[in-house]
């Protein structure tokens, strides 16, 4: 895809590129928006290196791909930015976000479509972010595969994830929880994805136990393959924003007791069909 405002720098034929020639701080224009927006549809995952960016900043490049919404791990927010999901870790930690495969906030009945994260201090060494394409994960499947997936649906429960972390307490009730399709259509590129993970995915729906259960472990480790994934090195001051419906990722905790700081904004998706 040619583009003339952006210089864009594949990562890996599947996933993942870098962009140059952007300032995020600044509003973007609307030939860039549309190319920055073709470049994530392009490739599922976009990096920014070099960025210095205000929390209002920050919310006003996430806004122009949609409205942002609180994530359910966001009780401690900057003052006056509900919007905005502090990322941090140090010695101190027992659990960091993203430390396993998943989809944000895939138990949402509507997830999102994409999340943007700034990180402003990283680790000496390690801290690194696997991104995995579901699309690359549907396609390399089976034809009979494919057939029978179709029709199913899965669960996918927050509670498993957030009870007793995030400043969840141990008893409390309310976690969410929605049911989607195991194979979901992209609303913009229309290309289908593998939309279950290892994190919030429960059970695939109709099944005994013991076939949800073998399944489910299948299509989770399938989605893991190596093959289908890139994988970023941060930078101080870089940016990662990713499509939530076509893509998972996996935080790296390989840095325990170093610092890993930042800010991310989540932005609004829909009902996955």
């Amino acid at each position: 895809m040619p583009y003339q405002t952006i210089e864009v720098t594949k990562l890996t034929p599947f996933i993942g590129a870098e962009i140059a020639g952007v300032d995020l701080s600044r509003p973007l224009g609307n030939q860039q928006f549309q190319e920055v927006h073709d470049a994530l549809m392009e490739n599922l995952v976009i990096f920014f290196r070099d960025q210095h960016l205000t929390h209002d900043q920050h919310k006003d490049f996430g806004r122009r791909f949609g409205n942002l919404v609180a994530h359910p791990a966001s009780r401690h927010s900057p003052e006056g930015h509900p919007e905005i999901l502090t990322i941090h870790a140090d010695e101190n930690s027992k659990h960091v976000a993203g430390e396993e495969w998943h989809s944000d906030v895939s138990c949402d009945e509507t997830p999102p479509m994409g999340s943007i994260l700034y990180l402003t201090e990283i680790p000496e060494t390690g801290g690194d972010t696997l991104f995995a394409s579901m699309y690359a994960a549907y396609d390399r499947l089976s034809e009979p595969m494919k057939q029978f997936l179709e029709a199913l649906t899965a669960t996918h429960d927050g509670e498993p994830v957030y009870r007793g972390r995030f400043g969840y307490q141990p008893g409390e009730k309310g976690f969410p929880k929605a049911e989607h399709p195991v194979i979901r259509t992209h609303p913009v590129t229309g290309r289908k994805a593998l939309f279950v993970n290892g994190n919030f995915t429960t059970r695939i729906n109709g099944l005994t136990r013991l076939e949800s259960d073998a399944l489910l472990q299948m299509l989770c480790r399938h989605a893991e393959t190596p093959e289908f994934q890139c994988r970023f090195r941060w930078q101080p001051n870089s940016v990662a924003f990713w499509d939530n419906r076509s893509v998972q990722h996996h935080a790296m905790w390989d840095y325990f007791p170093q610092r890993r700081h930042g800010y991310r904004v989540t932005i609004e998706g829909d009902r996955p069909f």
